[in-house]
């Protein structure tokens, strides 16, 4: 199949699109465009502003250069996935301009896979693939839609965190058919970041497995979502100040770098 993949220039989808494109690349076609960021340039709190820095700024400015300057690399940067790609990496973010509209048409895909995209699809974009629109969210759906549902999930004291592989329909945020939900329990100790990160392994997984079947002109097997008026935003300062007095943090910085080496930069699988 020609794929379009949609993605953001953060460390969770650099790590997802590591564990993607290369299985994705034996039977399809891909194209992948970025956007930069998730949500608006409002003012944020201060740990927001930190979480930033770790998701993207630390990640895409200071150890993209070295893992282009390392040869033991297993993991690479997003210029790195040209390798597996149709044509170059694209950033966009303006998805349902006309120009990008035109542009997607022109690649024509039967397929488009979102991971963290920063931009809500409309219409003209979802009505362009013969095989559909469907979304990773980090979230449990339908009780957790919006963004940082793991935030959320470990703030309210849920046993579990997960992914939800949806259709996207419309031009709604999060309501499309459930595909696939995956779990994995929330670990004491274990920071939002990192919860986040762990994620994707399985996440990654049943991207794969639902692009087969639709490779296969199988029909997904899909569950409507139930019916309800919950909505997550960025947390608030108050928010923040909550999450750690309950003891729990959005970034352990030294279970990072554990994570950017054991993952990235190990010389052998």
């Amino acid at each position: 199949m020609n794929i379009l993949i949609l993605s953001n220039k953060d460390i969770a989808s650099n790590y997802a699109l590591n564990l993607l494109l290369p299985q994705l690349k034996q039977d399809h076609d891909l194209h992948l465009w970025l956007s930069e960021k998730v949500g608006k340039n409002n003012k944020q709190p201060k740990q927001l502003v930190q979480l930033k820095f770790f998701e993207q700024n630390l990640f895409n400015q200071l150890l993209a250069p070295l893992m282009n300057a390392s040869n033991i690399t297993k993991f690479t940067d997003f210029e790195g996935f040209n390798t597996f790609l149709k044509a170059k990496v694209r950033e966009e973010n303006n998805i349902n301009g006309s120009a990008s509209i035109q542009r997607i048409k022109q690649i024509a895909p039967d397929l488009i896979i979102s991971i963290r995209y920063g931009g809500i699809l409309r219409e003209a974009c979802i009505n362009i693939p013969t095989k559909g629109v469907i979304n990773l969210h980090s979230g449990i759906l339908p009780k957790y839609r919006g963004v940082m549902a793991t935030f959320w999930a470990m703030l309210n004291g849920e046993p579990n965190i997960g992914t939800t592989l949806h259709t996207i329909d419309d031009g709604s945020i999060d309501t499309g058919k459930i595909i696939k939900v995956s779990k994995i329990p929330i670990k004491h100790g274990q920071s939002y970041l990192q919860h986040t990160l762990e994620l994707y392994q399985q996440g990654v997984e049943d991207i794969i497995d639902a692009t087969n079947t639709l490779s296969s002109n199988d029909k997904l097997s899909t569950t409507p979502q139930a019916q309800t008026n919950s909505y997550f935003t960025f947390p608030s300062a108050e928010d923040l100040v909550q999450f750690e007095q309950k003891g729990l943090t959005l970034v352990n910085e030294q279970a990072y770098l554990d994570f950017i080496r054991d993952t990235y930069f190990a010389a052998n699988h």
